[in-house]
């Protein structure tokens, strides 16, 4: 998993006045809007608009249809994401029913493999790219709409009150491996509660949520 990634929240009625075929290319654009990643050509990154904790919202009028959230401490890289996903594969197992249940569809939906190891689940809901050919770069693609949203932040409530009580058993079972990012709880927690911050600012807006490797 050695890309990085983009992750936006995104208007997705002004996605869908894009033709189907040129969204992947629009939306692409659009993340960064200048030539370089870091949003102004200069390298300093102030060429896109206010950041407001985690947050780079574009200040072109242009571009105010998608924000984009950046990841504490993970430098944009995948990395910290897949190893996150590796510790709730190795803790889910200790965790409470109700709250095992909710972790499941809620990371399964971003960016978890599922429960089953004979299928890998998918993050993209069908319909909104009709080829992801056009992609920059190969690796993890996440496209979920408003419906999936909503659906993804219901079942993050039913799982936030829980979260903590991993803290144990996720330190007796998902120790650090060479190479890991995720060094403990800590640190899966704060992702895991980016994710919620990601999908709650979309759902509250009505939008949905896109994450292209980069």
């Amino acid at each position: 998993m050695g890309v990085d990634i983009t992750v936006l929240v995104v208007d997705w009625a002004r996605l869908a006045r894009v033709p189907a075929e040129e969204r992947l290319r629009v939306v692409q654009e659009a993340a960064y809007g200048d030539d370089d990643a870091d949003g102004d050509g200069d390298g300093d990154g102030d060429g896109d608009g206010d950041v407001v904790d985690g947050w780079v919202w574009p200040a072109a009028a242009e571009r105010s249809w998608l924000g984009r959230y950046e990841f504490r401490g993970t430098l944009g890289s995948y990395k910290p994401h897949f190893w996150a996903a590796e510790g709730w594969e190795k803790v889910r197992g200790a965790a409470e029913g109700e709250v095992r249940a909710a972790l499941d569809e809620f990371l399964e939906g971003l960016i978890w493999w599922g429960p089953r190891a004979d299928v890998e689940a998918e993050q993209v809901d069908p319909g909104v790219f009709p080829s992801l050919e056009g992609l920059w770069r190969s690796g993890p693609v996440i496209v979920r709409g408003p419906e999936t949203v909503a659906r993804l932040r219901d079942r993050w409530r039913e799982a936030a009150p829980g979260l903590e009580r991993l803290r144990v058993p996720y330190g007796e079972l998902a120790g650090r491996e060479p190479g890991q990012w995720i060094a403990g709880f800590d640190e899966f927690a704060e992702l895991v509660r980016g994710w919620a911050e990601v999908v709650g600012e979309a759902a509250r807006r009505g939008w949905g949520v896109i994450g292209l490797p980069i």
